[in-house]
This record gives C-alpha cells, structure tokens and sequence, in this order.
C-alpha cells in the first residue's frame, strides 16, 4: 500500500467515526476531534452569474450561517443537555454519510481534505430533512491522531426549507 493510500485509508476511518459519533449523539466526543483554535465555518451561498462564481460564497466575517471556534461549539454542545434547546428536545435522529474523500498536502503535520456529505435527519413523527454539500477541512496530526483545525462546511441548497439547522455536520 502506498503512502497516499494509507493516508486515504486512515482519513476515512476519521470520517466514518465522526458520523457515527454524531449519529449516536456522543457529541462530547464528537469535539475532542477538533483542535483547540479549531474554525467550524459555513458560508451562505448565493445564486450568482457564472461570471460572479468567486460571490457565490460569503467570506469569514460576512453574515456566515456558522462561524464558530471550539469554546462557542462547546456551548452549543453543553446547551444539549441543559433542556432548554427545544428544536432537539425530543432529540433529532440523524444519519451521516460521507465520502469521495480527497486528501493532499501532508506539510508540517497537516492535510487539506475534502469530502461529500449526505446527511438525513429525522424529528418527531413528520419533520425530516436532507442535507448535502461538501466540506473543506485541514486536519492536523495531534498525539498519533487527526483533529479538526478548520472546516468550511458548503452546503448544495441556498436556501433552507426546514424550522432550524440544529445538527452538526
């Protein structure tokens, strides 16, 4: 196996175990996969001209959906179980797929990955939605595992149907 493949194979391992943590909803566990100066950042995206393609995404700064470092992701995670998050109260059932991982860049200890993501969430007895995108990520190699040191999480849709974005993806 090639070096290449090895890290491909090492990644998804990280990617799978990330979406089953999130499907079972150990989302403590879920934020030891993040770095401490970790950026979880979703942009919105706009319907714009081919010609206009670099607006399609707002940059850092500019009204982002997500634009959260690790103390604010941990408050989100902490409000959980506090039972005052009604939107997941009772909780939400999620499945997380992910694939069409590609990995480069293996510098000073850090890849830049990208992956697909489908996920499905489910809630109460009508509510269900399905999210798809892709993320950016660079990962970076911390005591003999990956964390997440930034993420930009770009989803397919401009524009959400659905009551909240309360999963994590």
């Amino acid at each position: 196996m090639s070096e290449q493949q090895a890290l491909w194979f090492e990644l998804m391992q990280f990617y799978i175990r990330e979406a089953w943590l999130l499907d079972e909803r150990k989302f403590k566990e879920w934020l030891d996969l993040f770095a401490d100066d970790v950026l979880y950042f979703m942009p919105r995206r706009k319907n714009v001209p081919r010609r206009e393609a670099e607006r399609e995404l707002t940059a850092l700064g500019d009204l982002a959906i997500f634009e959260e470092d690790k103390r604010y992701l941990q408050m989100r995670v902490a409000r959980l179980d506090t039972g005052m998050a009604w939107a997941e109260d009772p909780p939400s059932r999620t499945r997380h797929m992910v694939g069409n991982l590609e990995a480069s860049g293996a510098e000073n200890g850090e890849v830049k990955a990208r992956t697909a993501f489908l996920v499905y969430r489910s809630h109460l007895e009508t509510d269900h939605q399905l999210l798809s995108g892709y993320r950016q990520d660079v990962l970076r190699r911390v005591d003999g595992g990956w964390k997440v040191a930034r993420r930009m999480i770009v989803l397919d849709a401009n524009v959400l149907l659905d009551k909240n974005l309360s999963v994590f993806l």
